[in-house]
């Protein structure tokens, strides 16, 4: 199932001139919103992204930027209603 919040509000951005291929932003983000093309990263689905910041917080060339936002709150919501800890796994507290 392709899990899509609210189309067209993600702040998501890639600056490709930055990206060297690396993939971490691959291998982090948790609703595959990115793949490797051409020994780049590119956004394959932006409206995927939960803005949850996990890619931007593991790019080492800086080559991402999200503002959290509507992702963060959909990941808290959906964490009370399914009982579980209400969080969109910001580890220091920056994104909600």
């Amino acid at each position: 199932m392709k899990h899509q919040y609210l189309k067209n509000v993600v702040t998501l951005k890639l600056n490709a001139e930055r990206c060297t291929g690396c993939g971490q932003c691959i291998e982090v983000c948790p609703h595959r919103v990115f793949v490797l093309s051409d020994g780049k990263s590119v956004i394959r689905d932006k409206d995927r992204c939960i803005e949850c910041g996990a890619c931007v917080k593991n790019c080492p060339f800086n080559a991402l930027e999200v503002n959290p936002g509507v992702g963060c709150a959909s990941a808290i919501i959906k964490g009370w209603l399914t009982g579980s800890e209400p969080s969109c796994d910001c580890s220091d507290g920056s994104c909600c």
